[in-house]
């Protein structure tokens, strides 16, 4: 018998909870269980593993995140873009960790294929179009703000810069004019 209340959604959410909590690398089928005071069993008929549970996890985040990407982005070109888009990441991230660890996720290819990833990249090159970037320059462009974005907030909340003066905000908003600026004068190859 299927205990009243847990769905598949309310799980996942409650799952995307726990890892802002306690950590994505803690969430199991498990934890969840003891936070409903039910046997793990009896989440079986909502989803299949941990692993399930966690890429359902990492697809609700990039969902939130890809919400917030747009949001951010209408009406914004060129360098407010990019700055709107960063800062949607860097937020995400201090305010969900958890989850934001769970959209680095490594995902099959048909689920990534089908998850709001595609709408990050679509979104991160429709900013590029501001540049006058085409392929395969895009695409080494693409990497590269995800790289740098991914790296910078990754450093920040390890507690990477909290230990020198200027203040991490000071250097973001210069990492972010430097991305503007190779983006506007982009190497010839």
């Amino acid at each position: 018998m299927v205990r009243a209340g847990l769905t598949t959604e309310r799980l996942t959410r409650a799952g995307a909870e726990l890892a802002d909590e306690v950590g994505f690398d803690q969430v199991t089928v498990s934890a969840l269980a003891r936070q409903f005071d039910v046997k793990v069993a009896s989440l079986y008929s909502h989803v299949k593993s941990s692993h399930d549970l966690k890429t359902r996890i990492a697809l609700l985040a990039l969902d939130e995140l890809a919400d917030r990407g747009a949001a951010a982005l209408a009406g914004r070109a060129g360098k407010d873009a990019l700055t709107a888009f960063a800062n949607v990441y860097r937020d995400y991230a201090r305010e969900h960790p958890g989850r934001y660890a769970a959209a680095q996720l490594r995902l099959d290819p048909q689920t990534a294929a089908a998850s709001a990833g595609v709408r990050h990249a679509q979104m991160t090159r429709a900013i590029l179009r501001g540049y006058d970037l085409v392929e395969p320059d895009q695409t080494h462009a693409v990497r590269m703000l995800g790289s740098v974005f991914h790296g910078y907030v990754s450093l920040e909340m390890s507690g990477g810069f909290s230990h020198s003066a200027p203040d991490s905000q000071e250097s973001w908003s210069r990492v972010l004019d430097a991305l503007d600026s190779l983006l506007r004068n982009w190497p010839a190859p």
